[in-house]
């Protein structure tokens, strides 16, 4: 007898993303119009000009020095508290927690893994070009400046951009970029540019960071939201890759060996021996066989229903009648009085 097989928790995940998504129709995949491709332009020119200004020791390495001189951690050390765990929000790991799991319980409710696929890019290009700009430009933090106005770059320091704003700008603004509702992308819009900007002056406040370091991660934060239409054929492309694995491992699981399926043996003729047995044969089956007719039929030719005689296990009920006539024939007895 075949059992269903009992379903994983992988399993059920799946079959629930398998079915048909409830988020509104009016909801589409933003796309890279030219009005955002403009705007990623100038925001990418933005990015130049400030690293430019930074390079050749302008007016803002100059105010980068007057607010590090100011220390506002000193001028209002009453928020110094609050302010070490409001930074927080900015940390890779912890916002990176947080918005996952929102966005998962977002693709359960839409059936779709694009909300958590559209994080992971957003986070993959986020260390990838914040990474690489840091590691190359190497700037020292106020704590580690070594002279006074200078710029403090290829000293081997890793802090232009700053990556608590550059994270907490696409963390907190994939939420917007990802939102059901134009109402709900304004809101959310709103928090993550109040949260991203909290959290770059905060650096600023606290003496990790310069001025310039926090605008540049503001800007190579917006430079990855602008970019992110980009990317989408490749979210959906692996969202289909990962249900075509999903479907490959299914079948192999269901095709690991045929299941041995117990077959009746045949009745054994009424005149055989009591005591002779014949093993029950096993056969493999394969789960698209198709079914084996019974046994117990005898191979024949089909007979009416008045012509068949009923079988038991122990013979004929009849008794033997040697001038029993079929029904509509005539009669061989002589009548009575002939």
């Amino acid at each position: 007898m075949r059992t269903e097989r009992k379903l994983t928790r992988l399993d059920r995940v799946f079959a629930r993303l398998d079915r048909e998504p409830e988020r509104p129709a009016h909801i589409d995949v933003p796309r890279m119009s030219r009005h955002r491709v403009v705007l990623f332009a100038s925001t990418l020119a933005f990015y130049a000009a400030i690293v430019w200004a930074v390079v050749i020791t302008s007016w803002l390495v100059r105010l980068d020095w007057q607010v590090m001189f100011f220390r506002p951690y000193q001028q209002w050390p009453e928020i110094h508290a609050f302010l070490d765990y409001y930074v927080v929000l900015g940390q890779r790991g912890p916002t990176a927690v947080m918005i996952a799991a929102w966005l998962g319980w977002r693709s359960w409710r839409q059936h779709t893994l694009r909300p958590l696929l559209t994080l992971g890019a957003s986070l993959l290009l986020l260390n990838l070009t914040v990474g690489a700009a840091k590691i190359s430009m190497g700037r020292l933090g106020p704590h580690y400046a070594t002279s006074v106005g200078s710029n403090e770059m290829w000293l081997g320091g890793d802090i232009f951009p700053s990556g608590h704003t550059a994270n907490a700008v696409v963390t907190w603004g994939i939420l917007a970029y990802l939102a059901s509702t134009p109402r709900a992308r304004r809101w959310l819009s709103a928090l993550s540019a109040v949260v991203s900007l909290g959290v770059g002056l905060t650096t600023v406040y606290l003496g990790t960071h310069w001025l310039s370091d926090v605008v540049l991660g503001w800007v190579a934060g917006l430079l990855i939201l602008l970019a992110l239409p980009w990317v989408e054929p490749l979210i959906a492309r692996a969202e289909s890759g990962i249900f075509d694995l999903r479907d490959a491992w299914r079948d192999r699981r269901r095709g690991t060996g045929p299941a041995e399926v117990p077959v009746p043996a045949p009745l054994k003729p009424i005149g055989s021996p009591a005591g002779e047995q014949e093993p029950v044969v096993r056969e493999p089956v394969a789960a698209s066989r198709p079914p084996r007719p019974p046994g117990y039929l005898a191979p024949g030719p089909h007979l009416s229903r008045s012509e068949r005689t009923p079988v038991t296990p122990l013979g004929s009920r009849r008794p033997p009648q040697s001038d029993r006539v079929t029904r509509g024939t005539a009669s061989a007895r002589p009548l009575a009085g002939g």
